[in-house]
Formats: structure tokens, sequence, C-alpha cells
């Protein structure tokens, strides 16, 4: 390659290309700036989007999302339940099982005679015919029609023969003498449909004014809440204790609505229960509102939940995490990273270690048997490590999608498999 000579001094054509080449160079070093910043921003849209395809994509089936937010707009539906493969059992009722069905009653409630009616073909009427007696029998299981009745209670007084004068004692929930009040059976229907069934107060009015005629104004009916929570207290007391006491339980929160008011202002629903009771606390998911709930008076106690954070500040709970909230949380996990093959092994040894607890229950047996939890364990353990390896932990708070999933199933095994050891222990928060 040839080189130039030197530029003249003085060259004016010369002085015009080393400026073009100047621009020229800062022009390149602007463009690669400005490169680098947008292939900077184009990794952080891109990071951006794949955060929100992933929560667009949570649902039941793998987050703790109510399936009533599944057909939100932009929710994808969970998977359909994968098909039972062949096995020992066949479909519908297994033997032994006790099934449902319509018995036969040897002693029904009433019994109406149903008669011939009009006349013979030799012209005699049937009203006269002889009773030859029931040739056949239909049973039907049907409600009687309700109607609201007013019942009017008169209270008597009576003069003995000494002179003194007795009146009788007024019916429970009568009020004041020449009032009118609504009795038990609707105040037990407004509380029922309220409470059991979360029917909105104008609605239970309605339903109510419906099947018996009866109009309860939805005054009286919210009214009814605060009167059936005073009756209950006591109860409500007596549970709080008998679960203090209980071996094992179950705990769980959720978002309810409460009162007037957008839909972001909610509360939370706090249940603690057995496998006979049940104690519900309102209030939020705070710190202050668990004070007051029923852990602080819990000891020795195992606690199965959904591994929220407030649950660890309690000294003196032994805890179990739920499994069907883990085998949530590792489902996302396969969506997040299609390619992993982690969460498939965690899922597989998790399952199938509930499965074995599920068939040592059956068989009266205090813990799964070494042999047979011994090998699932370990590869619960192996399928939690390369998920480990393959997504390190950055620095900062925030880590990277399942990170904090990975690190709770390796540092709470024994809170994730406390089941495994000690069959009392229920494996899910569910209520």
């Amino acid at each position: 390659m040839a080189v130039l000579p030197p530029p003249a001094p003085d060259c004016a054509s010369c002085a015009a290309r080393d400026a073009v080449i100047a621009e020229q160079a800062r022009l390149l070093e602007e463009q690669a700036a400005a490169i680098a910043e947008l292939r900077a921003d184009l990794a952080f849209l891109a990071e951006q989007v794949a955060e929100l395809r992933r929560q667009l994509g949570r649902n039941s089936g793998n987050s703790s999302m109510a399936p009533s937010a599944d057909d939100l707009p932009g929710r994808k539906a969970p998977e359909p339940e994968p098909k039972r493969r062949g096995g020992g059992r066949k479909p519908g009722g297994q033997p032994g099982s006790p099934g449902s069905h319509l018995a036969w009653s040897k002693d029904p409630d009433d019994t109406v005679p149903h008669f011939p009616q009009g006349p013979c073909e030799c012209g005699a009427d049937l009203a006269g015919a002889a009773d030859l007696g029931a040739a056949a029998s239909h049973q039907l299981i049907d409600i009687p029609l309700a109607a609201a009745m007013v019942i009017q209670h008169d209270v008597h007084e009576v003069a003995c023969a000494c002179g003194r004068v007795h009146r009788a004692a007024a019916p429970a929930g009568a009020g004041t003498a020449g009032t009118v009040r609504y009795g038990y059976g609707i105040q037990a229907w407004c509380v029922y449909l309220i409470a059991a069934h979360a029917i909105p107060v104008h609605r239970c009015a309605e339903l109510i004014e419906t099947l018996t005629g009866a109009k309860p104004s939805p005054g009286f009916v919210h009214s009814m809440i605060a009167r059936a929570a005073a009756a209950v207290a006591g109860a409500n007391k007596a549970i709080r204790c008998l679960i203090i006491l209980a071996h094992v339980v179950s705990a769980d929160e959720t978002p309810v609505r409460s009162g007037p008011g957008p839909k972001t202002r909610k509360r939370y629903l706090l249940v603690a229960c057995t496998n006979l009771l049940t104690y519900y606390f309102p209030g939020d998911r705070s710190g202050k509102t668990f004070a007051a709930f029923v852990l602080p008076g819990l000891s020795g106690t195992v606690v199965v939940h959904d591994r929220y954070q407030v649950y660890d500040q309690f000294p003196g709970l032994i805890h179990q995490l739920c499994t069907a909230h883990l085998l949530r949380d590792v489902a996302d996990a396969a969506e997040t990273y299609p390619g992993g093959h982690w969460p498939v092994q965690v899922t597989q040894a998790l399952q199938g270690l509930i499965h074995a607890a599920n068939t040592a229950r059956d068989q009266g047996l205090p813990a799964i048997p070494g042999q047979i939890a011994a090998p699932m364990t370990r590869a619960f353990r192996h399928g939690v490590l390369p998920g480990l390896s393959r997504i390190p932990r950055v620095p900062g708070r925030k880590q990277k999608p399942c990170r904090d999933l990975l690190e709770c199933l390796r540092d709470r095994h024994d809170d994730v498999l406390r089941f495994t050891t000690d069959l009392s222990v229920e494996r899910r928060s569910g209520f």
C-alpha cells in the first residue's frame, strides 16, 4: 500500500479533509454512545416486559391468586389438570364408599291417600266404591311453602284467691308490649344468608321477601350481623382457647371487602383452624393485627402457613410451609424458566412425598418409612441445588424471579418437609 506524502503546509484542501475526518470521528463516538444507551434501555425494557408477562401469567394454578381472578382481562387461565394415567382404581365411587342416593323411608313424615275419581264404566260413582288398600306407593322429598305468619302472644293475668295478681312472662324476643318484632326464624335466615353465603344486605332482604312474604328492611338485615356477633362472642372465645391448645394449627389470610368504599380499601380475614375448629379474625396483614391474633398465645405449636414473613416474627412456633403454595410457586418457576429441569424435579419429589404421606397415614403410621422417604428427599434437595446455580444471587435486595423461593427451599428444608416425619402435621394451610 502506497504511503501518501505529508500534506503541504498551508494546504486548504488537506485542512478541509482533516476537519471532515474529525467531525466524522466525533459523530461515530456519539453514535456509539447512543447505541450503547439504546442497548441498555432495550435490555431494561426486555426485562420489564418479561416481568410483566410473568405477572400476567400468574393465576390460581401457579400463585396464591383466587380462582375468581383467573378470568380477568389479560389473564392466562391455568392449565387443565393432567389426565390420570392408568392405575389400579377406576373412575367414580370406590368400593366401600357410602355413596349418595334417595333411600326409601319406612317412616314418612306424611301420607296422602289418592283415590280414583269419576264414574265407573257401569255408571256408578267411584266415590262410593270399596277401598281395597294402597296398590302402589310413591315418595317425594319436597319443601313445604314457607310463609311468614303474624303470631300474637297474649300475656294473661290471673288473680289468686288470696288476692294477688300474677302475669305470665312474655316469650323471648317479643320486645315491649304493643310492639312488633321479627322472630328468631327470620333473624336466623338473615344471619345465615349473609354470613354463610356472603349475600349482600339488599339481596338478602329481597330473597326473604320472595320466599316468605316478610319484608325486612336492609337496615334490619344489616343489624343482624352485630347481634349475631354478640350472641356468639362467648363461643368464639372458647374456640380461640381450644385452638391455642392444639398441637397443629393451619393459618391463612385472605382479602375481603369490608364496608363501603373502593375495591382498593380492602381488609384481610385471618383464619386459624384445626380439623374441628375454625377461628376468624378481621384486620390487615400488619404485625399489629397478627399480634392480636392467636399466634402470641401459641408455644411449641406447629403452624402451617404460606411463608408470609410475619409468621416468623413470633418465637416459639414450629413451622410447616404450605405445600400447596409451594407447588404453585414452583409451577410459576417452570413457566418463568421453561428450559429449566429443576422445577420438574422439585415438583415430582414433593408430590411423591405427599402421596407417600397420605398412604402412610391411611396405614396408621406415625411417619413415612425411611426407605420410602429417603430417595424422594434426596431428589428434592438435588432439584434445588441446580436451580440455585442457574439463578445466582445478585447484589441488592431485589433478586431474580424464583431466587427467594429456591433459598427458602434450601434454608427451610425442615419446615418444608416436616409433614413427612410427623403425619399429624397438615401439609397445607387451606381451610
